[in-house]
């Protein structure tokens, strides 16, 4: 039996990096955002055992190594099932692009070898299956607009906003999300930066701050404008949300070591975009439009300048549901 389904990619509205836990890891705070872009899968079973993952592009592991057959081994575990397991991945994500394209991929597998075996794992093994694997999977069991804390992987759906406009642009660069973090905590030892320096206390208080940040974003309270139907809400949301600082710090350590990216963002806002920010530690720049006449002039505008850029939207949790099997 087969079981196709999209695999759609995200984009990080903000993210805060706070200390290092015990575990080694970072504390984040992020909003994370699914966008209407996706790779395609195909999972099949037959009688058998072992897992073999095929794809259209050579980046993509075909081992072990992989979130998907990692993903698909600890499924089998969890059913008690046994079965000979295809999983192969229409590639058209950018590979180390900052879109989850690895971490969706992993979850699309999750529902669709559910679907293939006919057998649906309770919320909280699919929540530990991901968690286990990424720390960006858990955001693909919830789809819209998630809000995403620890280490990435502890989310909350937030009230969604309306489909924006989205262009994404993703230069032909590859930035490695460990050697980012490596960057910026050189950074916090050295203490350079606009901030002043990044002691545990104040990068405390900058993930607090985000927070606080957030809310009053989605609550419209720093500008008070009425959201009197859809298109007011979007409007309002996209007015409001650079006033509110909502930023992702990876831009203070992957611009100057990629000032291509820099550009690209400075390309959007120049093309229109009512906000701009490279997603997650990149190498994804989007931007988000107010109109999709905007957002198609402004990707036409990049790529002519000899950017890849798509036009795209971003993608409410109903929509991302409904949309998820071919």
């Amino acid at each position: 039996m087969s079981v196709s389904v999209r695999s759609f990619a995200k984009i990080n509205i903000g993210l805060r990096i706070g200390p290092v836990r015990p575990d080694g890891f970072h504390e984040l705070r992020t909003l994370y955002q699914t966008i209407g872009l996706h790779d395609v899968l195909r999972v099949t079973i037959a009688r058998g055992s072992g897992i073999e993952i095929r794809s259209n592009a050579p980046a993509v592991p075909q081992d072990e190594s992989n979130t998907c057959y990692r993903v698909a081994e600890r499924v089998l575990h969890a059913t008690r099932r046994r079965a000979k397991v295809t999983i192969t991945i229409e590639k058209k994500l950018p590979v180390q692009g900052g879109l989850g394209g690895a971490s969706s991929n992993a979850v699309a597998t999750l529902l669709a070898l559910e679907r293939a075996l006919r057998r649906q794992l309770p919320p909280e093994d699919r929540m530990r299956i991901a968690a286990e694997v990424g720390s960006d999977l858990p955001l693909f069991l919830l789809g819209g607009l998630v809000l995403g804390s620890g280490r990435g992987e502890e989310v909350y759906p937030l009230e969604d906003m309306p489909g924006i406009p989205c262009v994404v642009a993703t230069p032909a660069i590859g930035v490695s999300t460990p050697q980012a973090f490596a960057r910026w905590d050189r950074l916090a030892e050295t203490g350079s930066g606009r901030r002043g320096k990044l002691t545990a206390p104040a990068i405390s208080s900058t993930i607090n701050g985000f927070s606080h940040s957030v809310l009053a974003w989605l609550s419209g309270s720093s500008t008070g404008v009425p959201s009197r139907n859809v298109g007011d809400r979007a409007e309002a949301l996209l007015l409001d949300l650079v006033r509110a600082g909502i930023e992702n710090d990876f831009e203070r350590v992957v611009f100057p070591e990629y000032p291509e990216l820099r550009k690209v963002k400075r390309a959007l806002e120049r093309a229109g975009a009512r906000y701009g920010s490279l997603s997650g530690s990149g190498s994804t720049v989007y931007g988000l439009f107010a109109s999709s006449a905007e957002a198609k002039r402004a990707a036409v505008r990049l790529t002519e300048g000899g950017i890849r850029a798509q036009v795209t939207t971003t993608l409410p949790r109903r929509q991302y549901w409904r949309r998820m099997f071919v």
